[in-house]
């Protein structure tokens, strides 16, 4: 017999346990074993070398967070039966299942208009045949098909688990200590108003912190020019192989499936109908190793274009990256292309691989039709904004957009 009641060390939370045999099968399956081979971060390291952490350590991470949430609220009185409290847990472990090599910096590279969480649900849904239906609950979490709307908003939301984790790791592990948040005190603060979340107002001065936390996280390695550099460089190159591939040229590429996903225009509709191919399967096999190999194959391969992006990759000689309220006068993108052309000997064909310009945005507090509400002490629900007295919570609420280009020195 196999113990499937394990303990183990989380850097960032101590001790966490695995506490059902179903969630342990799950953790030890080959789809949820592939987020030890994709870095949370993606390309981060390259400013903050301790960023090394993965999709795995988070999904745990937030499976913890879970727990303890639901057992604060039983506390408080919320009946949460044992089916429910396992299937939350499982909707947060694969919430992010569906992620691709380097997390976020290629998600729209590989596929066309693909989000991880679409590939997350179809990943879930095979797992449920594969276990018999027994993730069927989780699934309605995920999906927000369940009456209790308040486990989705613990999977997914403005305040939900993920971001609890996330915050918390990613500050420890870059070191970025802005990135702070009183996560254990938000956790005993949430309660639950006719089947939906809500936080205690005494916690409302912890709420204002973690808005204001996650907008600098953003700032500060998100969003980060270096960050932001070593991604357009990275979807540079992956669009050349695409290029080179097309046009029927040999390419060393380390995978099968990667040279697949490369080769063919592959959206949501290859994973949803049938097809001779299964994409998912296919999906499912890559991970950050797969683009690394590649990269180290496209150095010293023929195509001078995607050797100079991969050799710049590989050794961390990146872009340059303007950020600014203002787009990049036309005076400087002539003299930038200019100086691109000239310095690699390029065609002015080939210069938007090297030059990348576009818009970032910072989105502290702020989804449609979602807000963090606060249970105020006369029992009246105010979202954060009203029930806050820090005008700075109000202004929070506001989309920064900034512009970037990003260019060979």
């Amino acid at each position: 017999m196999t113990n499937k009641r394990k303990i183990i060390n989380d850097p960032v939370h101590g001790f966490l346990n695995i506490p059902t045999e179903l969630l342990y099968d799950l953790v030890q399956h080959p789809h949820f074993q592939r987020l030890r081979r994709i870095k949370q971060l993606g390309l981060a390291e390259f400013v903050y070398p301790g960023a090394t952490h993965t999709r795995f350590h988070h999904a745990l991470g937030a499976m913890h967070l879970m727990g303890l949430t639901l057992h604060t609220l039983r506390q408080k009185g919320i009946d949460i039966s044992p089916e429910e409290l396992e299937g939350a847990q499982i909707a947060i472990l694969l919430h992010d299942i569906g992620h691709g090599p380097m997390s976020h910096a290629l998600e729209y590279s590989l596929l066309q208009n693909v989000h991880h969480e679409e590939l997350s649900m179809l990943i879930m849904e095979k797992l449920n045949q594969e276990f018999h239906g027994q993730l069927s609950l989780a699934i309605d979490i995920f999906k927000d098909l369940y009456p209790r709307r308040f486990f989705h908003q613990l999977v997914s939301s403005q305040l939900d688990m993920d971001r609890m984790d996330y915050l918390q790791r990613d500050s420890f592990f870059t070191g970025v200590h802005e990135g702070t948040i009183g996560a254990d005190r938000i956790i005993k603060m949430l309660a639950v108003v006719q089947d939906l979340l809500v936080v205690e107002e005494k916690a409302i001065y912890s709420l204002e912190n973690f808005i204001t936390t996650r907008r600098l996280m953003y700032w500060q390695v998100y969003l980060h020019k270096t960050n932001v550099a070593g991604e357009k460089m990275l979807v540079s190159a992956l669009r050349r192989a695409r290029e080179v591939l097309a046009q029927g040229k040999d390419l060393q590429v380390s995978s099968p499936c990667l040279k697949t996903l490369l080769s063919q225009s592959i959206g949501i509709e290859h994973f949803t109908q049938p097809q001779e191919t299964d994409y998912l399967q296919l999906f499912t096999q890559l991970d950050d190793y797969d683009i690394w190999a590649s990269l180290k194959a496209w150095a010293t391969g023929e195509d001078y274009i995607l050797s100079v992006l991969s050799k710049g990759l590989l050794n961390r000689q990146l872009f340059k990256v303007n950020i600014s309220a203002e787009k990049p006068s036309e005076e400087n993108k002539q003299r930038i292309s200019k100086h691109i052309i000239e310095s690699l000997n390029l065609k002015a064909k080939h210069l938007p691989y090297f030059f990348v310009e576009g818009t970032i945005r910072n989105e502290a507090y702020w989804k449609k039709g979602e807000s963090i509400s606060v249970l105020m002490k006369n029992g009246e629900v105010l979202d954060l904004a009203q029930a806050s007295d820090l005008p700075a919570i109000k202004a929070l609420r506001k989309v920064v957009k900034k512009h970037y280009w990003a260019y060979w020195r």
